[in-house]
């Protein structure tokens, strides 16, 4: 099951407040940027993020899941608890660089 739009939707809504937010649909799926930063991978109607150590004793119970088949496992993000949500991104932003730009040849 695709994730919906609503859903994409209600994600960025739960991350309000914490900067600039955008997703982008990616192989059917999509990546919630905050701050120009990739931070949350949104498949099948879930929230992921990377299993870093800046989040590791905040999401010590998080359900953990891949996002899609070849990928590493993620934590399973509680997205319906806003304010502990936007603690665990706020990290993210922090560590996550931004994308290196790509060239365009010709």
């Amino acid at each position: 099951m695709a994730t919906t739009t609503d859903f994409i939707e209600y994600v960025c809504e739960q991350l309000n407040g914490i900067g600039a937010i955008r997703y982008r649909k990616m192989f059917g799926e999509y990546t919630v940027y905050v701050e120009d930063k990739p931070v949350v991978t949104v498949c099948n109607n879930t929230a992921f993020v990377k299993m870093l150590p800046c989040i590791a004793d905040l999401m010590h119970e998080a359900e953990i899941g891949k996002p899609y088949d070849s990928a590493k496992e993620h934590y399973v993000l509680d997205i319906d608890n806003a304010s502990f949500s936007k603690q665990i991104v706020e990290k993210l932003v922090e560590v996550t660089p931004l994308p290196k730009s790509k060239r365009r040849a010709g």
